[in-house]
């Protein structure tokens, strides 16, 4: 098939973008197109308008800001893997990235994309939602902030502001201490969907002792999900403070039945990856001490 007839606009800047979005509410953002080109070549969206924003020097920039690390909406995700502001402020991030599609959609999917599609197993939305990172919108001429929680709200249903424009991503900088992050996923092949991922971060003292712990899971259920391991702090993240901490937080997690996994599968793999993801996420913390 073939896309429904649509007019195209290149902006020059994100304000005319924004006007060109409060103008028409059935026009769509194209950013990498990794995602929305395959939806209108099946005609399962049908825009009124494309906006491209994917020359918009402003959305397209890797900045330290003094909250953390803003990542603009068209900075494209093959960029993002390379950056070392990223590989050292925000190393869960940098985990995640390579399993992001496949260096073809990499090169021009982007990291605000990606986040605006809100797909439960997306590997960017998970580690944003980790690690809290604030979603910032600008519409009707305002700065609308979102936390992930809020934000996705179901399978590729969000709460962006109608009319509004995704600009940047705030990831916080790594805390203070030896930090260590794991991503993990499985799938039926390398770069499909996954059936179950999971993310970590953990912080450990001078002599080892973890300060602080994060981990959450998605592709299993209608959202991206932070877990609750704040047990893990003051523990040396042994194996049975991990496998305890891992039973703990997916207790009452909701997965769902679908054509390619069951509900059963999904959390026990979720079981899994969650307890592997931790342990190379403490090894790399203690590596950070030698």
């Amino acid at each position: 098939m073939k896309a429904a007839p649509f007019d195209y606009l290149r902006p020059g800047s994100v304000g005319e973008a924004c006007e060109a979005l409060a103008a028409d509410m059935e026009a769509r953002v194209l950013a990498g197109g990794q995602t929305l080109v395959p939806m209108l070549a099946m005609r399962l969206s049908r825009p009124s308008r494309l906006v491209d924003i994917t020359r918009l020097e402003e959305l397209s920039r890797i900045d330290r800001v003094e909250d953390g690390v803003a990542i603009g909406a068209a900075v494209r995700q093959c960029i993002a893997l390379r950056s070392d502001i990223i590989a050292s402020d925000v190393p869960l991030l940098a985990a995640a990235l390579p399993h992001v599609g496949h260096p073809p959609t990499r090169a021009r999917g982007t990291v605000g994309g990606s986040i605006a599609h809100g797909d439960p197993s997306a590997e960017i939305a998970l580690a944003a939602t980790i690690l809290d990172a604030r979603i910032m919108f600008l519409a009707d001429g305002e700065e609308e902030e979102f936390s992930p929680e809020e934000f996705f709200i179901g399978p590729t249903v969000t709460m962006a502001p109608l009319g509004g424009l995704l600009t940047r991503v705030v990831f916080p900088s790594r805390p203070s201490g030896r930090v260590g992050a794991a991503f993990h996923e499985i799938a039926s092949r390398r770069s499909d969907y996954a059936f179950a991922s999971t993310g970590a971060q953990v912080v450990l003292d001078g002599d080892g002792t973890c300060t602080d712990a994060l981990l959450g899971v998605g592709s299993v259920g209608d959202t991206p999900v932070a877990l609750d391991v704040s047990a893990l702090a003051g523990t040396r993240l042994g194996e049975e403070d991990i496998r305890g901490a891992v039973e703990a937080a997916l207790e009452d997690l909701d997965c769902v039945d679908d054509l390619h996994a069951t509900a059963t599968y999904r959390r026990r793999a979720a079981a899994q990856l969650a307890a592997q993801s931790l342990r190379n996420a403490r090894d790399r913390a203690v590596e950070e001490t030698a």
